[in-house]
């Protein structure tokens, strides 16, 4: 139904301030243009630009009545000019009109073209008719209703037909969902299914298109060198003239091309025209047929049918002034005279008989040609009709008519699927249609309903009119060499020959024409970097380089030298486009997207599936090899793009359909957690950012990508301080660089950072929130904070003291690794060395996973395992590694196993001085931060009295701290005793200090496993211990710190890991 509008007019209210000007516009609004569609400045985030957004408004009209939205002027447009830009948006691309420029004297300046004027039985129907038609009808449809007889040929057209009336139909939804500029089948499926499909299938349907003028080139010599002057060959090999000539009339018809194409389009119509007046010629002949058939005669010897063009009666002998004198054809069989004659045994026991080559309609040849005569090759010709008297085999068979191919159903149907070919030359031409949502549907559909007729029809009216040795003659050499379907029409044969001579020309030269086009939008988009070249083109717009090799290509089918050879490769390449035409249909339509809103509605998903089954069947169908090939194409130009292209981002379905298939296995995924078998660590990597935004700590993603060898979940993290407002370009830059940092080290995962009021607490939201439904993080990685003694302030360690303790209360697993600047990168390759896993403590069996995860990537590949674990006094050491080589063996890990056994000694002086440096560091740490605030505490009372000094006079304040806090707490109240307490230490009671008795016993520990440790495994290449848990008193944290750095002291790489506390290996299967 029509929208009605109402225009309301506003009228213009004075503003009631009496300094007001309305015809004064503001001096910084002029000097200062808007510059919204270019690049933005400063912290103002960059807008989308578009071509329907203008900006280029008057304020002085808009700012009266749309105060309101002035804000908003300077980014998007008013309804008002937008509705106009719509309305008259046009879309004139590279299309015939481009090519009808016409240029002045000294080839530069050009006449303005008009907006596209053509209507659907111009711009779509004709061309379709023209590509469908063709050199398939007029030189092989015959030999296939002959070879296949009318039920199978009624098959073989039926199947082709659906499969292209099914692909115009997905097409006619995908072309009226919206604007679709020039560029045909490649663009709709690109926009579709994405750059890795378009770009497939755009080159599959380019070399379909190229080869498909290889076949009518071919089509063309074989008419001119057989039936218009067989007198013209150079050579006896038929093949070897085809190509020569095939060659020749490739240059002519490139250089035609090149020169100019609107040439090409002005005799488009009359290369129409000889098509439809040559199938004219059929339906008279046909009519005449039933009335006056041809008196055009073949000559049967028995039931073989034989070579016209050697003799010129059908007879042995003749009657010339009463003497009997032997025909041509007698020579042909027999050698000597009449009375001593030594004849071919065949020709000797049967006769020759004369039967007219079109019986007519009604002439009962139907029955005979109803059924299929498939025959081996060099078979000779015969009509199984008549009888004929056995002799030996010694014919000589260059005499009879034979089947240069052997024949089969599926060959036929490789040959004739290029004939109904030529469905997307409508959509093609979308640039230059008046209104392609209404025309391309219409005239597509048109097309193939009247060529389907066309085709159908001609099957039975070919086998109910032309004998059948003359329909299986491929040649016409039974009837004087003259083209089958040639017999058949009226008032003369030369009217299909030279009908079908131009048609040939035609159809080549828009091949020639359109394949270079598909190749240079191919191009011009980006999503093949090795075919940049072919996206130049002359100053008109003709593509140079992508017509040379669209020339190049083509010879290669004509060398072939056979229409039967290469018609089935162009099968292949068209059938794989048409596949993906009815996919791209059936993954919009049952995505349902919100923008899948085409305007052709006789469209459902279960038609595209049809059509994309009877694409991928008929492919086999003609040729499984040809098939597996043209896929095997396709697979590697989609894993190209994929790899090596440029990112597109085209709203495509494969995208979609992605989305879709993630969100049903998040579900899936949150209903019940992953089994032990599943487990595998998901990685939540916590990076540092230098001054520069950069990746402090690279080898970190490198780390990551070796463990997970690409599998799993990796997610890529870091935190800002700051408010997200005032940082939000700082946030988007460490994205980008870590972005880039993880392309680099080949990590494939996720990125995000984050602004938070601190480091602690961006640390913590990551830890809680990372992630989404089932795909979450189990695994926290982060690097040991390095130089943490020497650092001014304590945040690094206690950060990192924090991440550990809220791992453990997330039942996360923890990496941490130690001189993570040393660890290899993804080009390294370690050629010897261990992994050596030292297991204090079972926490899931984490430690015996990951030396079997790293050695699955080929920088760790050759290194050893080695596992270690420490006996006590009272265990039996021996039992110990038999019990775990028995462990090793159940769970399938190949490792050397041994005990270290580790006596209850005394505690060392060593270790007790250790301890004792630790704990008085420590303690002085404290009373310098102390220090360091009661200084911040006096600077601030002296400046409040000097600020306050008419109070200070009169007020006997007592620099206490209870002045200082307004508001008291019992937890404040606390603090502020123990801080009283600890500032009465004095730095002589620090050096008289004794150590607490559980840090001697912990610092033991550490120092007696080091010893032992780097003994055993200080020339491994990764050493993976497990980590001891943070102490429940933070007051102890900067020991726990030393405890770690003790443990560790001397070793290169090392990695220490703490369990979720669940079991993450089995040895069940």
């Amino acid at each position: 139904m029509p929208t009605n509008f109402t225009v309301v007019p506003v009228e213009d209210t004075p503003i009631s301030n009496p300094d007001y000007d309305g015809d004064i516009v503001k001096e910084e609004d002029k000097e200062e243009p808007c510059t919204a569609a270019g690049p933005s400045s400063g912290d103002e985030t960059p807008r989308e630009t578009s071509s329907l957004i203008s900006t280029d408004h008057d304020d002085s009209i808009y700012g009266k009545n749309m105060a309101l939205y002035e804000d908003e002027m300077d980014s998007t447009p008013m309804v008002s000019s937008l509705l106009n830009k719509l309305a008259n948006y046009t879309n004139i691309t590279q299309g015939v009109i481009e090519h009808e420029e016409a240029e002045s004297i000294d080839g530069i300046q050009k006449v303005t073209v008009n907006a596209p004027q053509m209507g659907t039985f111009i711009g779509v129907f004709l061309p379709c008719m023209q590509n469908i038609l063709g050199v398939i009808l007029f030189l092989r449809l015959t030999w296939i209703v002959g070879t296949a007889g009318i039920v199978d040929s009624l098959a073989i057209v039926f199947m082709c037909c659906s499969c292209t009336m099914l692909t115009a139909i997905s097409m006619s939804a995908i072309a009226t969902n919206g604007v679709v500029p020039a560029g045909g089948s490649y663009y709709m499926i690109s926009r579709a299914l994405g750059p890795e499909f378009g770009g497939a299938v755009g080159l599959c349907f380019y070399l379909g298109t190229t080869f498909a003028g290889s076949m009518y080139i071919l089509g063309t010599m074989e008419i001119l060198l057989i039936y218009i002057m067989p007198e013209a060959a150079l050579s006896t090999e038929m093949q070897n003239n085809m190509r020569l000539y095939g060659t020749c009339c490739l240059v002519i018809m490139t250089l035609v091309v090149f020169v100019g194409v609107k040439y090409v389009n002005k005799l488009a119509l009359v290369f129409l025209s000889c098509v439809m007046l040559s199938i004219m010629a059929i339906y008279a002949g046909v009519i005449q047929s039933a009335f006056n058939p041809s008196n055009s005669q073949i000559c049967l010897l028995g039931n073989r049918t034989l070579q016209r063009s050697w003799f010129d009666k059908c007879a042995k002998t003749e009657l010339i002034n009463n003497v009997t004198t032997p025909t041509k054809l007698w020579k042909l069989f027999c050698e000597g005279g009449i009375e001593n004659a030594t004849c071919d045994e065949y020709f000797t026991y049967n006769n020759l008989t004369e039967i007219p080559a079109v019986p007519g309609l009604f002439g009962g040849v139907i029955s005979e040609n109803m059924w299929g005569h498939y025959g081996q090759y060099r078979t000779i010709i015969e009509k199984k009709e008549m009888s004929s008297e056995a002799a030996s085999d010694n014919a000589k068979y260059t005499n009879y008519v034979l089947s240069d191919i052997t024949t089969f159903f599926t060959l036929l149907v490789g040959i004739y699927f290029p004939s109904v070919t030529g469905i997307m030359a409508g959509s093609n031409r979308s640039g230059d249609l008046r209104d392609p949502q209404r025309s391309i549907p219409t005239g597509t559909i048109m097309a193939i309903a009247t060529t389907s007729f066309i085709y159908l029809s001609c099957v039975v009216l070919f086998g109910a009119c032309i004998e059948g040795v003359v329909l299986r003659d491929k040649y016409g050499e039974s009837v004087n060499g003259t083209l089958a379907v040639a017999t058949l029409a009226w008032p003369s044969s030369w009217m299909i020959v030279i009908g079908s001579f131009f048609s040939c020309c035609g159809a080549g030269l828009q091949s020639l024409t359109g394949a270079p086009r598909t190749l240079q939008a191919i191009a011009r988009d980006g999503i093949m970097p090795f075919l940049q070249v072919f996206g130049h083109s002359k100053s008109n717009g003709e593509p140079t380089w992508a017509l040379l090799l669209t020339a190049a290509i083509c010879e290669i089918g004509i060398l072939i030298g056979s229409l039967d050879h290469v018609a089935p490769i162009l099968s292949m390449f068209f059938l794989m486009c048409y596949l993906f035409v009815n996919l791209a249909c059936a993954v919009q339509t049952l995505l349902r997207t919100p923008n899948w809103r085409p305007r052709f509605k006789f469209y459902h998903w279960s038609l595209s599936f049809l059509g994309m089954s009877l694409s991928l069947s008929l492919m086999f169908v003609s040729s499984w090899y040809y098939a597996l090939v043209v896929m095997l194409f396709s697979g590697c130009i989609y894993k190209y793009i994929e790899y090596r292209g440029a990112e597109k981002e085209w709203g495509d379905g494969i995208r979609g359909l992605s989305l879709n298939a993630a969100q049903y296995a998040l579900i899936k995924l949150e209903e019940a957690p992953p089994h032990t078998k599943n487990w595998r660590p998901q990685l939540l990597v916590l990076l540092k950012l230098d001054s520069d935004l950069g990746v402090k700590h690279p080898r970190m993603l490198s780390f990551a990508s070796q463990l997970k060898a690409g599998k799993g979940l990796t997610i890529v993290c870091s935190v800002l301080d700051g408010t997200y407002m005032a940082r939000e370009a700082d946030a988007k830059l460490s994205e980008k660089n870590i972005k880039a940092a993880m392309a680099r080290e080949k990590t494939k995962g996720f990125c995000h950072v984050v602004v938070s009021s601190n480091q602690r607490d961006g640390f913590s939201h990551l830890i809680q929130s990372a992630g989404l439904g089932g795909m979450k993080h189990n695994s926290v990685l982060i690097a040991w904070p390095a130089n943490w003694r020497q650092a001014e302030s304590s945040l690094s360690w206690k950060n990192f003291i924090e991440t550990v303790r809220e791992t453990t209360s997330a039942h996360q697993a923890l990496l941490v690794a130690k001189n993570i600047d040393t660890f290899p990168t993804n080009q390294d390759r370690l050629a010897e060395g261990t992994i050596d896993v030292w297991w204090i403590v079972h926490d899931g069996g984490l430690l015996m996973l990951l030396p079997f995860l790293l050695r699955q990537h080929k920088v760790w590949r050759r290194c050893k395992m080695r596992i270690f674990t420490v006996a006590q006094m009272d265990d039996n050491s021996i039992q110990m590694k038999k019990d775990l080589q028995m462990f090793l063996y159940h769970l399938r890990l190949d490792a050397k196993v041994e005990v270290v056994e580790m006596n209850a000694r005394d505690i060392s002086a060593f270790t007790y001085e250790k301890t004792l440096v630790m704990e008085q560091r420590s303690q002085m740490l404290k009373q310098m931060q102390l220090s360091k605030t009661e200084r911040e505490r006096e600077a601030q009372l002296i400046h409040d009295r000097n600020t306050k000094s008419h109070v200070t006079l009169t007020d006997k304040v007592t620099p206490t701290s209870d002045r200082v806090h307004m508001t008291w707490t019992k937890e404040k109240l606390i603090s502020e005793r123990n801080r009283q307490r600890e500032a009465q230490i004095t730095l002589r009671d620090i050096f008289n200090m004794k150590p607490d008795q559980t840090n001697v016993r912990r610092m033991h520990t550490a120092v007696k496993l080091n010893e032992v440790v780097v003994n055993k495994s200080q020339g491994a290449q990764l050493v993976l211990l497990n980590m001891p848990g943070p102490p429940k008193n933070k007051g102890g944290d900067e020991n726990y710190m030393e405890f770690l750095e003790v443990l560790t002291e001397g070793l290169d790489r090392v990695l220490l890991v703490r369990g979720s506390g669940r079991e993450v290996i089995t040895i069940y299967s």
